[in-house]
């Protein structure tokens, strides 16, 4: 069987799918792949749920060796980040009922409001609109944190980590027309404090030196 560098994470060149069929047949070693390109994407999401750093990372971990040790359950039709978001959200969740903070996942009472922020192309901010981008990153969070849990969570996902609509509204359990609704109202409560950096990607960064400790307590744990 062809041998995997573990480096080939960070450009994709290995399908998931390949490397669940690698994994199941026992080279457990490979799981690290999916935990390395996965880790970003779950802290943003349940960071949606869970503010404090220590928690989250055990959230994460949790969710990590939930999923490898169903991953005999899981069907290579759909996305495998998709299915450990899904995890963490409901290990997120478990977390607040047993804090006695019961929040329903697929809650849908929303109705969409006819004001929508649209947001500016990065390229008509001009010199010193750029230069200041990055002070502005703590304002962004602060703004975001200060969503209800169920606008935090649609945002995090489409607008930071580039999710499909047809992706949230599986991982959520909603109807896209909800996650629409969701998105736009998110981008309603935040429009003005993040009228210039509503696009930026760089924030609750979760850093090589973080990720590196999750990675190596997943794959403690599992091998």
């Amino acid at each position: 069987m062809e041998a995997i560098n573990i480096n080939d994470f960070n450009n994709h060149k290995i399908e998931d799918s390949v490397v669940i069929k690698r994994i199941l047949s026992g080279e457990k070693e490979l799981y690290e792949i999916l935990v390395r390109r996965n880790n970003q994407k779950l802290y943003r999401v349940i960071r949606s749920y869970i503010k404090d750093d220590t928690e989250i990372e055990d959230i994460m971990q949790d969710s990590y060796v939930k999923a490898f040790t169903k991953l005999y359950q899981f069907k290579l039709e759909s996305t495998f980040s998709t299915w450990l978001i899904r995890i963490g959200i409901n290990e997120s969740l478990a977390r607040l009922k047993e804090k006695g903070k019961i929040y329903h996942l697929n809650e849908q009472s929303d109705n969409l409001s006819s004001t929508i922020l649209e947001i500016p192309d990065n390229r008509q901010l001009n010199p010193q609109d750029k230069m200041i981008r990055n002070e502005t990153k703590q304002i962004l969070e602060s703004a975001i944190d200060s969503l209800d849990i169920k606008y935090k969570t649609v945002y995090i996902m489409k607008e930071v980590e580039e999710m499909s609509l047809k992706e949230i509204s599986v991982v959520l359990d909603l109807t896209v027309a909800n996650v629409k609704v969701r998105l736009h109202r998110s981008k309603e409560m935040l429009k003005e404090k993040l009228y210039e950096v509503a696009n930026d990607k760089n924030i609750f960064e979760f850093g090589f030196s973080r990720c590196d400790r999750i990675t190596e307590n997943v794959m403690r744990m599992i091998l």
